[in-house]
């Protein structure tokens, strides 16, 4: 099976660690090999000691980028799961490793704020935290995502379920013959978005 990246964006607490983690397990479960880089943990290794800005924000962005792709070529399922705020760089990473599913974990920040046990988006709104992206630093949500998550309104089992059926309709793994957690109708959302996007 030929290696791919699955690359989930989104803002702070919309759920990417939780579904990549999700799907890690089940690419391990059907025999694939896979690794996944969450942004936080990239940040203490192989990005240690950037900062916050735009240019370094960049950076952290385009090295987990290129793990992927050096993933991906060698028959690797890569997991990018990083906030990853700028569409020109994800682009970028698009184009670099080719084989590219874009998932965009949407939520609203009234949501969001309710899920944040640190309390950091109330911080950022009361403007204690400058260049907390989705407050007063930008989030450029996808243009064309392979997949839209909507983590306010779905279980993880439901969205799961839908990033699992988009890849197997994509030819990305191997079907299993499983309906998934979903109701059928989401089944013709999902291609009619690959179909828009050309893939099907």
């Amino acid at each position: 099976m030929k290696g791919f990246t699955l690359w989930f964006t989104g803002l702070s607490g919309a759920g990417k660690t939780t579904l990549a983690n999700r799907c890690e397990e089940i690419f391990l479960e059907r025999g694939m090999k896979v690794e996944v880089l969450d942004g936080d943990v990239v940040r203490t290794n192989l990005s240690k000691g950037l900062g916050f800005s735009k240019e370094d924000r960049d950076t952290n962005i385009r090295r987990i980028g290129w793990v992927c792709h050096i993933l991906t070529r060698n028959d690797v399922v890569a997991i990018g799961a990083a906030i990853s705020p700028y569409q020109a760089i994800r682009d970028e990473n698009r184009k670099m490793i080719g084989r590219f599913v874009e998932v965009y974990c949407r939520c609203p920040i009234e949501v969001l704020k309710k899920r944040d046990p640190k309390g950091m988006y109330e911080k950022a709104l009361r403007g204690e935290i400058k260049g907390f992206t989705g407050v007063d630093d930008p989030y450029e949500p996808p243009e064309k995502p392979e997949i839209v998550i909507e983590s306010d309104k779905e279980t993880v089992d439901q969205s799961v379920a839908k990033i699992i059926r988009t890849l197997e309709l994509m030819g990305y793994i191997p079907s299993t013959g499983e309906v998934g957690d979903y109701a059928p109708a989401e089944e013709e959302k999902i291609k009619e978005r690959l179909r828009d996007l050309g893939y099907i």
